[in-house]
This record gives C-alpha cells, sequence and structure tokens, in this order.
C-alpha cells in the first residue's frame, strides 16, 4: 500500500457500486458540479435492489397478490382465484416488465447527470486509487485500468450467505437470488430461516397454496419488530396452512429422488420439493483488497463508519447494506446523500433514527419508532392505542379484517413514540405516524384531523381514541407541533 495521495485525481468522487445508495451519492455529488463515476462490476447499473432483491420480490409479491384473488378472499371466499392453475411464467413475467423500466430509469437518471458508469470489478491498490477489471463482453480478454478520486463511497452491497455444508444447485437447493429463474411452481418448500427474506418468501408461496414448512433456531419470528405484531403475522402464516419449525436448527440437507429431505438436530425431517436458504447476508467485500486502503472489514464483510458514513480513512465512505442494519433501500438513498454532502461540506439535516421499516410479507408489515419491548425495557412509561381493519369501513370494502395498526405513546406528554402495522397497505399507511413523529406530535393530534372516509387511515383516529380511553377521563390536549426542521438547501438527489 502507498501512502502517497496523488496531486492530480481522475474523478472528485469515486462510486463502487450502482445500487441505491451508490445512485443517490454520485447523483448528489454530480448535481454539486463534481465530476462522478460509478464502478458497477456487473453489465447492469441497480445492484441487487434492481435485479434480485427489492424490486423484483415486491413485484413478485404483487403479482401473486393480484394473480391469487389473495386481498379477496375475505369476500368470495378461501376458493377464489383471479388465474387458476398459476405458473411461475405467470408471476415472473410482471417482474421483468418492472426491472426493465427502472433500469431505463436509473440509467437516464445517471446519464441526464453526467455521471460516468464504468462497468468494471473494482479493487483497491492504496487509499486514493483504484485498479478496474473491464467487465464488459466481447472485449478480447482482460483489460485494466487505474483510477483515482479525492473521495471514493463503497456501496458494493451484500450477497446471499451460503453455508458450504449445504448442496446449492439453484433449482432443488436456492438462495433467493435463483426464484427468478425458477420454471415450475413447487407444491412443497422448505424454507430455511425466519429472517426477513425467509419470511417474506414463505408467505408468498403459502398465499399461492404452496405448502410450506418455515424453519428457524430463534424462538420467534422478526425479533426485532413489535411482539403483539409478530404473533398476528404468526397466526396468519399458520392460518395459510404454514408449519412453523421454531427453535429448531438444521442438521443436514439431503437431495433425494423426489425433492429435498432437511433433517434437524431435533430429529425431525422435512421432505419438499424445493429449499430455499435464507440465512443472512454478507458484504459483497472480498474482492476490493480494502488492505491496500488500509481499511478492513468484520467476519460477515461489512464495513464500520462513523456517524457521518466515513470509514477509518475519513476520505473513504460507506453507504447502504455494506455497513449493516438496517439494510434497507430506503436508508441507503439517503445515506448515499449524506455521504456525498458531507465529502463536499454541504450542510444537512436528517432524522436517520426515524426511518420506516417496510416487510413485504403476506399479510404486509411496517413500523416506525420504538416497540413495547424497547420502552419497557428502556423503563419510559407509555400506554398503545389499537384499531382493527375490520373495525374500519374500507377494512370491510378491501376484504382485510385482520389488519390491525397500534400506536405507542408516553404515558404523561402523550408524544407518539411508535407506530406498528399489519395488513394491506402498511408499508404506506406508516408514514403518517413518521411524520407525525418527526414533528414531536402527540397521540391527540390523531383525535383532532379528519380523514377521508372511507380510507384505512381512520385507523390512526380509532387507534388513538382507543389510547386515550384507556388513560381514563383525561381531556383532549391540541396538537402542539414544532417547526420543520431547516435541511439546508440541498438540491434532490436526482
Amino acid at each position: 500500500m502507498t501512502d502517497a495521495v496523488p496531486t492530480e485525481f481522475t474523478h472528485d468522487l469515486l462510486v463502487i457500486g450502482s445500487g441505491p445508495g451508490g445512485q443517490r451519492a454520485a447523483i448528489q455529488a454530480a448535481k454539486l458540479g463534481r465530476k462522478v463515476a460509478v464502478v458497477e462490476r456487473k453489465t447492469v447499473v441497480g445492484g441487487v435492489c434492481i435485479n434480485t432483491g427489492t424490486i423484483p420480490s415486491k413485484t413478485f409479491r404483487e403479482a401473486i397478490m393480484h394473480l391469487s384473488g389473495y386481498n379477496e378472499r375475505g369476500l368470495y371466499g378461501a376458493s377464489y382465484m383471479v388465474k387458476e392453475d398459476l405458473g411461475m411464467a405467470d408471476l415472473l413475467h410482471r417482474t421483468t416488465s418492472v426491472i426493465t423500466h427502472e433500469l431505463d430509469v436509473i440509467r437516464s437518471q445517471l446519464h441526464r447527470n453526467r455521471v460516468e458508469v464504468i462497468a468494471a470489478e473494482a479493487s483497491f491498490t492504496g487509499p486514493h486509487t483504484l485498479r478496474l477489471r473491464d467487465v464488459r463482453p466481447g472485449q478480447g480478454g482482460e483489460t485494466w485500468r487505474e483510477v483515482s478520486a479525492r473521495h471514493i463511497v463503497i456501496a458494493v452491497g451484500t450477497r446471499a450467505a451460503r453455508d458450504p455444508k449445504i448442496p446449492f444447485d439453484g433449482k432443488r437447493v436456492l438462495i433467493s437470488d435463483d426464484i427468478l429463474d425458477l420454471t415450475t411452481m413447487p407444491r412443497t418448500v422448505a424454507v430455511i430461516g425466519g429472517g426477513v427474506i425467509g419470511c417474506e418468501y414463505a408467505s408468498m408461496f403459502a398465499a399461492l397454496g404452496v405448502r410450506v414448512t418455515l424453519i428457524d433456531q430463534r424462538p420467534r419470528l422478526l425479533e426485532f419488530i413489535d411482539h403483539e405484531i409478530t404473533d398476528i403475522l404468526t397466526y396468519q402464516l399458520r392460518q395459510n396452512r404454514m408449519t412453523l419449525r421454531l427453535g429448531e436448527a438444521v442438521q443436514d440437507v439431503t437431495p433425494t429422488g423426489d425433492g429435498v429431505r432437511v433433517t434437524l438436530t431435533s430429529g425431525k425431517a422435512v421432505q419438499a420439493d424445493m429449499v430455499l436458504y435464507a440465512i443472512g447476508r454478507v458484504g459483497a467485500t472480498d474482492r476490493l483488497n480494502l488492505g491496500a486502503a488500509g481499511l478492513g472489514a468484520d467476519g460477515r464483510g461489512r464495513i464500520t463508519v462513523n456517524g457521518h458514513y466515513q470509514t477509518a480513512q475519513p476520505h473513504i465512505y460507506a453507504v447502504g447494506d455494506v455497513i449493516g442494519f438496517p439494510s434497507l433501500a430506503s436508508v441507503s438513498m439517503e445515506q448515499g446523500r449524506l455521504a456525498a454532502c458531507h465529502a463536499y461540506g454541504v450542510p444537512t439535516q436528517s432524522v436517520p433514527e426515524l426511518f420506516p421499516y417496510g416487510i413485504y410479507t403476506i399479510p404486509e408489515i411496517s413500523t416506525v419508532g420504538k416497540s413495547e419491548e424497547e420502552l419497557t425495557q428502556a423503563g419510559v412509561p407509555y400506554e398503545i392505542g389499537k384499531a382493527q381493519y375490520r373495525e374500519i369501513a374500507r377494512g370491510q370494502i378491501i376484504g382485510d379484517e385482520q389488519g390491525t395498526l397500534k400506536l405507542i405513546f408516553h404515558l404523561e406528554t402523550r408524544a407518539l413514540l411508535g407506530v406498528h402495522i399489519i395488513g394491506s397497505g402498511a408499508s404506506e399507511l406508516i408514514h403518517i405516524g413518521q411524520a407525525v413523529m418527526s414533528f414531536g406530535g402527540t397521540v391527540d393530534y390523531f383525535v383532532n384531523t379528519v380523514f377521508n372516509y372511507p380510507t384505512l387511515a381512520e385507523c390512526y383516529k380509532t387507534a388513538a381514541f382507543d389510547g386515550i380511553n384507556r388513560l381514563g377521563s383525561v381531556p383532549v390536549l391540541e396538537p402542539k407541533l414544532e417547526p420543520a426542521p431547516d435541511v439546508g438547501s440541498v438540491v434532490p438527489a436526482d
């Protein structure tokens, strides 16, 4: 490694990775008048988010929700389906169309902001220098080039973790990336891992009528989510005929003549047509040669950063899934923007602790703020208010009678501390609560506000009344909202 800083740079900012965090960092820096390049080791932009992760899985879910008639079963019966004999081709047709559109949008954004896109694999040769190996097809052998940058953003994302003892083949034993290549619908599926990805795909296949067994070593699903919400999810998954093997560890995965056999350490065995392995993800940092830049990664390939997303080298930033929790595309975008602004001394203000978490299981979950468990552990006095979708006219209209919206507020100040939703539209509804929390609002805001009728948003008002009624005869207070903080003159990163 050389510690010499070049006197001239080929770029002001070099971004490694073209996922959500990398895109926003690059575009923000370009809008600040910097010479920017994005290095992407695949031949398409967008990273895991667009090509194999967030966008494909959520589009796959939307196709399932529509074609299976899942949302209407409460109205027309459990056997109702929009299309009989659903196949993988039916579900993936829409996915391919959406991916193509999103790729075109990203390419257009980068092009019109004059961000150079380099199809290459990057590896550090020094704190400011990288070696790029051309990955474009038909280049007549390996082609290398050297680049340098005053600032660098690492946004390489993650890849699915693989246990070397498990015989992955992409057909019967898969990771989530392989689902887009399936050609036939399995009758039975075993999902190993009860995290976000495992729960999402398990619930999707269950909604299609596939017999699913979900296996996880932990005693409950999604432990970081409010436990009342995960209890509702667990109940509804079982209603969809899913078998949950919680507190169970996998001993062996063996392909058989007619499928795959999963043997558990307890002695139980699960036979399935297909096994989906969804035990976490690791940072895609192994090929970066981080040591040459004076950096390192932990055992799961993640890079440590400070509050400004700076690594141990102050001019090198890291954003997105490669720095760990929360590993959300939405948060990655904000991290990329903030990192670019910090690199060039542009004042910014954000509220990262109030990010909403969306989990696209069936039913959908979204949450913002603190859970009951967190507040209890911290010794914060609180009360809750709940609304059931079945109490709301809109819930009856759309056929969702199982949805729940839960508010948590401070027992004394009545400040809103958390919002937790499970049911249709949860990831959209959550932003109402997020906005009130960001302005320091109280639960009384919802009592004093008029919502469109009939809408699911009315759940906020119902839940607020429920919570206040739990307090006894306490007068309703006028909402006292603080003015919005000054966020500076930063141009939006698009």
